[in-house]
């Protein structure tokens, strides 16, 4: 592709530069002949730095927003956004082919995007998806290394959805991702948040900065789904210039409406008011998957799907790898494992494993190392509060020390009544649990919930709770006597 076609959108340049551009990329790594390379100043590093390396590898253009020694330069004013244009040129402009749904809030984001690529496909719609745990861009999937991809890796995606026969597009866009600008130029024919409680606070500073970047997603949406029972985004509902669509459990006048929710082990049973009564059950406890259910009902309804055809298929979605998932274990005790990382994810999962638990909640967590320290003792706090056993542990402790870590979770546990114990090792904490897990128990693995990994100071170490889980439980011998 003519490199004039590229920066269509972006910029202009002479005949004479008009070089044929075979990779537009902004990582060294991924340089090779006749690629145009994208300088991205990040917060460790900055593109321009690695231009002369990129000029020996075959880059033939150079955009930055500084000057350049490149023979073929092109100045912008934001590297990102232009990133992102010439990513969607290069590969055809793959997102006006497809009906793309757009999905933020602090939690809720995953399952919610994956009940609405459920109800698409039950109504016979080709959808594919974007998130944290997975791409599905048709009938094959790969695992995602970060919940809304980088824009030359959005825009391939799409791509391959269009190839792959995609109609929709379901898609989670995180707060970074909307700061960066990966999504740039993307429309979307419907959007939802789901909530917004403190998070990230390491990257954006601030609670301000936090919400205003989640409304981000709302300048180019044509509806969007609210919860206005979440005290954030009921006070910032001036600021969503896009059509409004409301859901509550409080509020009846809300357009999509639930109530009379029973709460089970196996899911939770509710009445869903739209245009009439429906009689709806979603197969994931707690009754903050109500909230996710109703946000994706309400998604579909006002994108023409009939509310009768999604309340049938949620009521055999199989769920998220990760997401509230229960590990068959063959025990008189339930063993389950979460990617709650945040205060209000703990309250929502725990709160709900104690409306079925018989007996204890075991639970066992850490905090992510370089990131928001805030949240850890308010995280040990909820923890010891609602649970009767808590083992603290690592948990993706990065370049920090996982020694202070757990000094600053333990510091919300001070004069709580629950038993508890540092575990500093993952696996032995798992394994501990297990060990004095007793009939009717429930014991929660929180954190890392579909994660195959544990990032530590020396890289990423294969770490996959599952086989852990079915490791101990296979064991005859206990590993450790609680007596």
């Amino acid at each position: 592709m003519k490199l004039s076609a590229l920066l269509k959108g972006v910029g202009e340049i002479p005949p004479s530069q008009d070089v044929e551009i075979e990779n537009v990329t902004d990582k060294l790594s991924e340089v090779k002949n006749n690629t145009l390379f994208v300088c991205i100043d990040g917060d460790t590093f900055d593109g321009n730095d690695f231009v002369p390396e990129a000029l020996l590898k075959g880059a033939v253009a150079v955009v930055s927003e500084k000057p350049t020694k490149a023979e073929i330069s092109i100045k912008v004013t934001a590297s990102r956004k232009a990133l992102a244009v010439i990513a969607a040129n290069f590969y055809g402009n793959p997102a006006n082919k497809l009906k793309i749904i757009g999905i933020t809030g602090t939690n809720g984001k995953t399952t919610t995007a994956y009940l609405v690529r459920h109800i698409l496909e039950y109504s016979g719609k080709r959808c594919g998806l974007i998130g944290t745990v997975k791409n599905i861009t048709g009938e094959k999937f790969a695992y995602s290394t970060r919940t809304t991809p980088e824009a030359t890796d959005l825009q391939k995606a799409f791509y391959e959805m269009v190839k792959n026969g995609c109609e929709y597009c379901v898609s989670e866009i995180s707060s970074q991702a909307l700061v960066q600008s990966r999504a740039e130029g993307v429309s979307f024919c419907a959007s939802a948040i789901t909530n917004i409680t403190p998070e990230h606070l390491n990257y954006h500073l601030n609670m301000e900065n936090y919400i205003s970047a989640k409304l981000l997603l709302f300048r180019n949406s044509d509806f969007a789904v609210i919860n206005v029972d979440d005290k954030n985004i009921y006070e910032n509902k001036s600021r969503i210039a896009c059509r409004q669509i409301t859901v509550s459990l409080k509020d009846r006048i809300a357009d999509y409406f639930a109530q009379n929710i029973v709460s089970t082990a196996v899911g939770v049973e509710f009445e869903f008011l739209h245009d009439k009564i429906y009689k709806a059950f979603i197969p994931l406890p707690g009754i903050y998957n109500i909230y996710n259910a109703m946000c994706a009902i309400a998604v579909c309804s006002e994108l023409g799907i009939d509310i009768q055809k999604s309340v049938d298929a949620i009521k055999v979605f199989g769920g998220v790898e990760g997401r509230c998932e229960k590990i068959p274990t063959n025990r008189d005790f339930t063993v389950i494992i979460d990617y709650a990382h945040t205060p209000d994810g703990f309250q929502n999962v725990i709160s709900s494993a104690r409306e079925f638990t018989e007996n204890r909640i075991i639970t066992v967590f850490g905090c992510g190392g370089d990131r928001d320290k805030s949240k850890r003792a308010v995280m040990g706090k909820i923890a010891s509060e609602l649970s009767d056993v808590v083992f603290v542990t690592d948990d993706n402790p990065r370049t920090e020390n996982p020694v202070r870590i757990i000094c600053d979770i333990l510091e919300g546990m001070s004069g709580t009544k629950c038993h508890y114990a540092v575990v500093s090792d993952r696996k032995d904490a798992i394994g501990f649990a297990l060990n004095i897990a007793e009939k009717g128990d429930t014991v929660l693995i929180l954190g890392k919930g579909h994660e195959k990994y544990q990032i530590t100071a020396k890289g990423e170490i294969p770490f996959d709770e599952k086989e852990i889980i079915e490791e101990f439980l296979k064991q005859d011998v206990k590993i450790w006597n609680s007596n």
